[in-house]
């Protein structure tokens, strides 16, 4: 799955299928109609809440997707010229999932190492420590 077009809803409406879980139970816990859950599974974004309800029923972090995707395609963070009382997160904590994603387009010939260095700025060093790690462990 390539996160660069996020369609939340419908990747909510795939778990949900694949937990098989029914759609009285979701209605209740939404407190809503079917026809309003329906609707939910065709908007491509939904609000911080409902998302976070739909994390918790589904228990899968929906906001990681986003997280994800801030890693891969946002441009390279910036030290911040002012202070901020918000959390600073730094921007290359890779999890597993990333590192597994950016060593199936080198897998598949989707895209070469040059092209990953420069379109998602992971740094040379780096991505060779995980070629050397991860596909000689395969």
């Amino acid at each position: 799955m390539y996160l660069n077009d996020i369609h939340i809803g419908k990747l909510i409406k795939t778990k949900v299928q694949e937990d098989s879980l029914h759609i009285d139970r979701i209605c209740d816990y939404f407190d809503c109609i079917q026809s309003m859950i329906e609707e939910m599974y065709t908007q491509k974004s939904l609000d911080c809440d409902i998302l976070m309800k739909w994390s918790k029923l589904l228990k899968y972090d929906f906001f990681r997707l986003y997280s994800t995707h801030l890693m891969l395609y946002a441009s390279k963070a910036q030290k911040p010229k002012d202070k901020t009382s918000l959390p600073v997160f730094k921007k290359h904590l890779y999890t597993t999932e990333i590192i597994e994603f950016v060593l199936s387009l080198i897998d598949d010939n989707i895209k070469t190492k040059t092209q990953i260095i420069e379109e998602y700025k992971i740094p040379k060093t780096t991505l060779y420590r995980w070629i050397n790690k991860y596909q000689t462990s395969k």
